[in-house]
């Protein structure tokens, strides 16, 4: 599905960093992984559950 990655450099506060790297651990998941779930998620929610089709150009 996805041949290649792009980087996303994104600036947050310390602190909150942190946290969430902790948070993430305890799930297991690299940061990395749960920003990746969250664009994935929102992708969804704003295009709909075929968003893949439409991106990618997949049939389901």
């Amino acid at each position: 599905m996805e041949n290649r990655t792009a980087r996303l450099t994104l600036l947050i506060d310390p602190k909150k960093k942190s946290v969430f790297e902790k948070l993430c651990s305890a799930e297991d998941v690299t940061a990395s992984q749960k920003v990746r779930q969250f664009i994935r998620e929102y992708i969804e929610k704003e295009l709909g559950a075929d968003w893949k089709v439409e991106v990618f150009k997949e049939k389901k």
